[in-house]
């Protein structure tokens, strides 16, 4: 009976699995036929909206051409108008002209008659002329290229005495204003300007790797271009130059930035107002690191410790600011170094002196931002950052604009005249620093009058002997003046050159 219930059950369950299958499978059936049907019925409605689709873009695009095709149907339309207008110009202009023409032939006329008639009094007048000449010539007994050589000769000894009296009396008055104005006038024309050299100055350049880049920097409708341009306030010039584009700018530090942004752009690639205004960020924080790095170099350099890190960043400044090629940074290293060794030789403050020419043109890292000469600008700075008094004095006196009361003082304005004038400083090598002292002198001396002239202070100074017999106490003034002339016709010179004419009488006698 057990083995029949368990046959029984076996069955049963084979039954259950059976029907369970059939019926899963039908279940199954019907609901793939379901999702084929929805399937399909996605597919005819894409079918369909991709028609309307497609029916909406044929539309869009005819009515887009009908609308280019009515622009330029109403451009060509406007550019006849112009083109008639400019002819009915031109027809104008034409018949002006004509009648211009015609005024000018009355007028050649009309002056050919004039002419003629002119020439017919001066005939007379040179006839009246020559008669009186001959007559005068019979009562002086003098040719008239004698006579007038002689009023040429006397005038002429006349005019120069006066000439030279002159001269003297506003070179005297000149000196005397001089005094008064040099301070103010030389801080703002010389320190603030490096005219002779504004080209050399003022520009960068930056080479690219192809002509194709010049393109990808001007940008679509010069956006870039004007991105980085007032981004940086630097002009960029793009010109025919092969592979290259030149910055133009009076501020070095902004044309620096300006550079190193254009050569990051270059090396990226990817060139538009957003990734230039990112690199001209990364680029002022890279070149005011590289400042604050000179600063503390040329302290490192120099010995000179102790600075306010505000004065540090100032020195690293000057490593961008030249005065006539010759960098203010290395200058005034220079400067320090020179004094200190004069210090040392004369047993004076050598760490003072060395401190004084270190920040003496410190005034030039800011000068064009601050109304004033370096020297004042540069003992306002050092005030400010409680500088000692004998370095503001240094500072001060290091041009003379006010007298020096200490050795030290004596000693930067020493070493800055002799690193600013030895040969080489000012971007002028040794052999043509020969050469102008050579035609200094041979310029003085080729006038008459001239014993010997010597080139002295670095060519700063010409000092010239004349012979007193020849020459006058009067036109050694003409004398001086024309050399002068000369020299600022023919040479090429930082500062100025002081002309000294020398003129001396001996009275010599001997005992016996």
């Amino acid at each position: 009976m057990t083995t029949i219930n368990t046959v029984i059950s076996i069955a049963v369950g084979l039954v259950c699995l059976v029907a369970g299958y059939f019926i899963r499978r039908f279940i199954a059936e019907s609901k793939i036929k379901n999702a084929e049907e929805a399937a399909k019925k996605i597919v005819d409605d894409a079918q369909k909206d991709a028609e309307t689709r497609k029916k909406e873009i044929l539309l869009e695009a005819k009515e887009e051409i009908h609308k280019s095709r009515s622009e330029l149907d109403r451009e060509i339309k406007d550019r006849r108008n112009e083109i008639q207008r400019i002819e009915r110009r031109l027809l104008q202009r034409e018949e002006l002209f004509d009648k211009k023409v015609e005024a000018v032939e009355q007028r050649e006329e009309i002056i050919s008659k004039k002419q003629k008639e002119f020439q017919k009094v001066h005939d007379e007048v040179q006839e009246l002329y020559n008669k009186q000449l001959k007559e005068l010539e019979h009562i002086s007994n003098l040719s008239s290229e004698e006579a007038r050589q002689l009023l040429l000769n006397d005038i002429e000894k006349q005019i120069r005495h006066e000439a030279a009296i002159m001269i003297k009396d506003i070179e005297t008055k000149a000196k005397e204003e001089a005094d008064r104005k040099s301070k103010e006038i030389i801080a703002y024309a010389i320190q603030k300007n490096a005219a002779d050299h504004v080209a050399e100055t003022t520009v960068s350049v930056v080479s690219l790797p192809n002509d194709e880049m010049k393109g990808r920097i001007i940008g679509r409708e010069g956006r870039n271009i004007r991105t980085l341009e007032t981004l940086t306030g630097v002009d960029l010039i793009i010109d025919d130059t092969p592979e290259a584009v030149i910055l133009s700018g009076f501020d070095p530090i902004r044309r620096e930035i300006a550079r190193v942004a254009l050569e990051k752009l270059i090396i990226d690639g990817r060139i538009h107002p957003a990734r230039i205004e990112e690199m001209v960020e990364k680029s002022k924080k890279e070149v005011e690191n590289y400042i604050r790095e000179q600063g503390e170099q040329a302290t490192f350099d120099t010995g000179v410790h102790g600075l306010h890190p505000e004065l540090i960043k100032l020195l690293g400044r000057l490593r961008f600011r030249t005065s006539y090629g010759q960098s203010v940074l290395n200058h005034s290293i220079e400067v320090s170094h020179l004094a200190a060794a004069m210090a040392a030789e004369l047993g004076a403050d050598v760490n003072l002196a060395k401190r004084a020419g270190l920040l003496h043109d410190i005034g030039k890292a800011v000068d064009h931002e601050v109304e004033g000469p370096h020297v004042q600008i540069g003992a306002d700075l050092a005030k400010k950052y409680k500088e000692s008094p004998e370095v503001i004095h240094a500072i001060l006196a290091h041009h003379g604009d006010v007298e020096t009361n200490t050795v030290e003082a004596v000693l930067v304005q020493a070493a800055d005249a002799i690193s600013a004038a030895r040969p080489g400083a000012r971007r002028e090598t040794l052999e043509s620093y020969i050469k102008r002292l050579e035609k200094l002198e041979e310029i003085a001396n080729s006038f008459d009058g001239v014993e010997k002239s010597f080139a002295i202070q670095a060519g700063r100074e010409i000092r010239i002997m004349v012979k007193p017999e020849d020459i006058s106490d009067s036109e050694i003034v003409y004398i001086a003046r024309d050399i002068v002339k000369r020299i600022e016709d023919e040479l090429e010179y930082p500062g100025q050159i002081k002309i000294n004419v020398i003129r001396e009488t001996r009275a010599i006698e001997y005992a016996k």
